[in-house]
């Protein structure tokens, strides 16, 4: 399916916006210079600019305070849109999750009959993204529902294993950057490597890489790493100011920047409950993190751009993660 914009310019999207309704809005800058556009979106509305970055793995976060959901590609967001989460007594579930099963054409099996087009499972005990009814306002059984043509276009911009992030309220992406990663310091050379390796990985076909995600939790004071959805290397790590919480963030690797850069992030806060205030994204958080050196190999060959680095203060509990559902879940969902 190809869409063109629907206004030439952005004076004339953000006019035009009002009138809108179940529409894509395409607007010519980048989704940066439309916070605008982007607050006035009314129910059933979205914002889907994949040429800002037509390469590249995908994640998604999901702000169940603000009722929308932005994805981004390679670092940079290329889309926004208007969801509709749980209803009380049916709340969706936060945390870190990443897609396990797709099926366009999902019929639900507990509500009998009940269509639930492009589906996305998060969870195998019911929890999705899906196309379906959005009346402005928290209203689902427990999954994150979306305007159908975006259902549609994400649908086609994931795989099994995209990362989605579902929290209460998230601050807008912020660029950082250090040199150290999980105690690893990426030198001259080791960034010189990193920049041909992206090209390469930029030319081929996106299905042909992997998608991967490192969870640290304080508590637990271990990491693991997840290549499509499977955990594929765990262990301790060394947090320096162990008692100190970590902020809420979510980093997307951008790319490596500059030698004296090191690798570039966009950082992004969050919170944990309906009550907590949205941390500030701290590129500090990147340095007090060491793993062995097994650990920090196992990451250093699986860094790239569209990386997912998530740190919790919460354990990494049976109870609370597993590799084939979800890695860390703050609130039980029901089944849809």
């Amino acid at each position: 399916m190809t869409f063109e914009p629907l206004f030439p310019t952005r004076r004339a999207a953000l006019a035009g916006l009002a009138g809108l309704a179940g529409t894509a809005l395409l607007a010519r800058p980048g989704l940066a210079a439309t916070t605008a556009a982007e607050r006035a979106l009314k129910p059933g509305q979205f914002i889907w600019q994949p040429e800002l970055q037509k390469r590249g793995a995908t994640s998604i976060i999901v702000s169940i305070g603000a009722q929308m959901m932005h994805v981004h590609r390679r670092g940079v967001r290329i889309g926004v849109s208007t969801v509709s989460t749980g209803k009380t007594g049916h709340d969706t579930p936060t945390g870190v999750f990443t897609i396990l099963q797709k099926n366009k054409d999902h019929v639900s099996n507990i509500y009998e009959g009940a269509e639930m087009p492009f589906m996305q499972r998060l969870t195998w005990t019911g929890i999705a993204l899906h196309a379906g009814n959005l009346p402005g306002y928290p209203a689902s059984h427990g999954c994150v529902r979306m305007p159908l043509d975006f259902a549609e276009l994400l649908f086609g911009a994931t795989r099994l294993g995209t990362p989605v992030v579902v929290a209460s309220a998230f601050s807008e992406p912020e660029p950082v950057s250090s040199p150290n990663f999980v105690g690893e310091f990426y030198s001259a050379k080791a960034l010189a490597g990193l920049r041909r390796a992206e090209r390469t990985w930029l030319s081929d076909d996106p299905e042909d890489r992997p998608v991967t995600s490192v969870l640290v939790s304080r508590q637990d004071s271990r990491a693991i790493v997840l290549q499509n959805g499977d955990i594929v290397a765990e262990g301790p790590v060394e947090i320096a100011e162990p008692d100190r919480p970590f902020p809420s963030n979510v980093f997307v690797l951008s790319g490596a920047g500059t030698d004296e850069q090191g690798l570039r992030w966009e950082a992004i806060g969050y919170s944990e409950g309906n009550d907590a205030q949205v941390s500030v994204p701290d590129s500090l958080t990147l340095d007090r993190i060491k793993a062995p050196a097994d650990l920090a190999a196992a990451i250093a060959k699986r860094v790239a751009p569209g990386m997912l680095f998530v740190v919790t203060d919460d354990p990494l509990a049976t109870d609370t993660r597993s590799a084939s559902d979800f890695v860390v879940m703050t609130a039980e969902g029901e089944e849809e």
